[in-house]
C-alpha cells in the first residue's frame, strides 16, 4: 500500500505530464488519486466510489493523458458526464494536465451547435468528453469515430441514473469496442449502477473512499425556519451578517433564480446567475467569472450542484430546501473543498418538515437551527458589509494561470484548404532558431484557419519569425489568437 507521502513523480509518469501537474500545482495525490492512479497505469477495469471534491477528475485524467498515443487522429479516450458544465471542466482539467503532451481534449454537449462539434470531432482529437444524449447523437450520425477508443470513463454514474441517462450509456456502450478499459466513477453505487459493473466490465478493482458521512466536517450547517413570503428579506440580512467572501445560493426554479437575482442586482449586489434556461455559452461564461471571483453571489438552480470545482466559495444557502436528498449533499458540498471550512445555511419553511426529515434521516445526523439574524445585528454588520459589496474582488488565479501564461496562441490564415497539416507547421517551426519541437503544443487546423500553441515562452520569437517564413511556399498572415 502506498503511504500518504506519495508524489506524483512516484507513478513513472511521462515529463511532459509530470511538468503539467506541477504547474498547475498538484502536488500531494489525494486518496482517490493514490488508489486510482496506479491501477489505472495498469489499464484495470475500475468501480470507484468516492465523494464529490475528492480530486477524481485528475484520478482518470492523468492515466489518461499519459495512456494515449499522442501519433493516432482518432479518439482514443471517451468520458460520459451528467452535465454539460461538468463536461466542459474535465475537457479543461484534461487538456492542462496533457498540455505539455499536445493532448486534444473535445467536449460535445446539447445546447450547443452540433456543426462545431462535428468539425471538432474531424480533427485530430484524443479525448472526447460528453453528454450521454449527444455523444449518442454523434454515433448515430457517425460524426464521432468509435474504432480506436480504449478507454471509457463514466463520470457520476449515480447522477446519470438520477437523470435518466443509464439507457443511453448502455447503447453508448454497446457501440463501442469490447477491448477497452473502463472506469466507473460514482458517490453511491444502486443497483442500476452496479449492473452496469457486472454487464459490462472486465473483472473490475472495487474502490472505495471511505468518508467520515455523506458530508465533510469542513462543513458547519444549520436550518431558519421562515415563512414563504419572508425568505427574501431573511436572506438579505443572512448576507449581511454572515458577509461572505464567495457564495451560493441555491434555488428550485430558473424562475425563483431570476426573481432573487434582480431584486439583489437592483440593490447593487454583486452576483450572477445560472440556470437550464439560459444559453450554453452564457452558463460557461458565468461559472468562468465565478470561478475567477468576478462578483461574490451566485444565484442557482441545481445546474450548479454537481461537479463544479471552484475553490473557496464559504458559504452555501439552500433558499429553496432541495426535493432530493442527493441534492442536499452536492449543493452544499460546493464549499468546505480542498480543506476550507464552509457554512451552508438552509430556508425550512412549515411546510417543508418530512422533505426536512428525509434529508436528516439520509445524512445521519439532525442539522441544528438557529434564528434569523435580529435586526440589531444586521444593523451592527451593516457597515463592513458595504464595505466588502463596494470593493472590487480579488479575481482568484486558477490553477491553469501558471501553466498558460508561457503559452502563446497563434493564429494563421491558412488551413485544410490550402493543404496544410500539422506536420507543415512543426517542420517549419522546429527550424527556428531557439525553438524545438518540445516548444509546440496542440495544432488545430480548420478549413481556412489553423491555429498553433507556443510553449515556454517562445511565442514572441515564433511569431516575429513567422512574419517573414513561408509553410509548403505559402506566406500566411500570422497573428496572435484572440482569447475567448
Amino acid at each position: 500500500m502506498r503511504n500518504n507521502n506519495t508524489g506524483f513523480k512516484d507513478y513513472q509518469l511521462s515529463d511532459e505530464i509530470t511538468k503539467a501537474l506541477a504547474r498547475l500545482a498538484y502536488e500531494v495525490p489525494t486518496e482517490v488519486q493514490r488508489k486510482v492512479i496506479p491501477l489505472a497505469l495498469e489499464k484495470k477495469d475500475l468501480v470507484v466510489r468516492s465523494q464529490t471534491g475528492s480530486g477524481k477528475t485528475a484520478s482518470f485524467g492523468i492515466p489518461i493523458c499519459e495512456l494515449v498515443d499522442w501519433k493516432e487522429n482518432k479518439p482514443q479516450a471517451l468520458v460520459l458526464t451528467p452535465t454539460r458544465e461538468l463536461a466542459v471542466q474535465v475537457k479543461e482539467d484534461i487538456a492542462n494536465i496533457g498540455r505539455y503532451k499536445r493532448i486534444k481534449a473535445t467536449a460535445v454537449y446539447g445546447r450547443q451547435p452540433i456543426a462545431i462539434q462535428k468539425a471538432e470531432l474531424k480533427e485530430k482529437t484524443h479525448v472526447v468528453v460528453g453528454t450521454p444524449g449527444r455523444v449518442l447523437d454523434h454515433i448515430d450520425r457517425g460524426t464521432l469515430a468509435l474504432e480506436q477508443i480504449s478507454y471509457l470513463v463514466i463520470d457520476e454514474a449515480d447522477e446519470m441514473l438520477n437523470m435518466g441517462f443509464i439507457e443511453q450509456v448502455e447503447a453508448i456502450i454497446a457501440a463501442l469496442p469490447h477491448d477497452r478499459v473502463t472506469m466507473l466513477f460514482s458517490a453511491t453505487i444502486p443497483e442500476k449502477v452496479k449492473n452496469l459493473s457486472v454487464n459490462y466490465m472486465s473483472t473490475p478493482v472495487d474502490i472505495e473512499i471511505k468518508a467520515t458521512g455523506l458530508t465533510t466536517n469542513k462543513i458547519d450547517h444549520s436550518l431558519i425556519k421562515v415563512p414563504e413570503d419572508r425568505k427574501a428579506s431573511v436572506l438579505k440580512d443572512v448576507m449581511v451578517v454572515e458577509n461572505p467572501d464567495s457564495c451560493i445560493v441555491f434555488c428550485r426554479t430558473k424562475d425563483r433564480v431570476d426573481t432573487i437575482h434582480k431584486e439583489l442586482t437592483n440593490l447593487g449586489y454583486s452576483c450572477g446567475k445560472i440556470h437550464g434556461g439560459m444559453e450554453q455559452d452564457d452558463r460557461i461564461a458565468v461559472m468562468n467569472d465565478f470561478k475567477r471571483g468576478a462578483f461574490r453571489y451566485l444565484i442557482a438552480t441545481d445546474v450548479a450542484a454537481r461537479g463544479i470545482d471552484i475553490d473557496n466559495i464559504t458559504h452555501v444557502i439552500n433558499y429553496d430546501l432541495p426535493l432530493e436528498n442527493e441534492s442536499y449533499v452536492h449543493r452544499t458540498g460546493r464549499t468546505g473543498r480542498a480543506g476550507h471550512k464552509g457554512k451552508a445555511i438552509t430556508f425550512v419553511t412549515a411546510y417543508e418538515d418530512k422533505f426536512l426529515k428525509e434529508i436528516e434521516d439520509y445524512l445521519g445526523f439532525a442539522i441544528p437551527n438557529k434564528t434569523a439574524p435580529s435586526k440589531q445585528e444586521v444593523s451592527n454588520k451593516q457597515a463592513a458589509f458595504e464595505v466588502k459589496m463596494n470593493a472590487k474582488p480579488a479575481v482568484k488565479k486558477a490553477k491553469s494561470d501558471q501553466l498558460n501564461k508561457q503559452i502563446m496562441k497563434l493564429y494563421f490564415n491558412g488551413g485544410k484548404k490550402k493543404k496544410l497539416r500539422a506536420v507543415d507547421f512543426v517542420g517549419t517551426i522546429a527550424k527556428i532558431d531557439g525553438v524545438t519541437v518540445d516548444d509546440i503544443g496542440i495544432i488545430t487546423i480548420r478549413d481556412t484557419v489553423s491555429y498553433v500553441e507556443i510553449l515556454n515562452d517562445k511565442g514572441p520569437i515564433v511569431l516575429k519569425a513567422m512574419k517573414h517564413t513561408t509553410i509548403k511556399g505559402k506566406l500566411l498572415k500570422v497573428s496572435e489568437a484572440i482569447k475567448k
